[in-house]
């Protein structure tokens, strides 16, 4: 056969596991356990005026 040919028996009752293996999946392992904290300077009035403006800007 040419270019591109396979054969069809290999083609037939093809099946992929997609079972998740839970001991190889460790949903865990990026969890944050502390606490952030941030401080911008500006109050919520400053934040929604500049939040304003710049809707007004589209």
């Amino acid at each position: 056969m040419g270019f591109g040919s396979y054969d069809e028996s290999e083609q037939d009752n093809q099946s992929i596991d997609t079972e998740l293996d839970e001991e190889s999946v460790d949903s865990r392992e990026t969890d944050h356990q502390g606490r952030v904290e941030f401080e911008n300077g500006a109050t919520n009035d400053e934040l929604i005026d500049r939040l304003k403006d710049i809707k007004d800007d589209d």
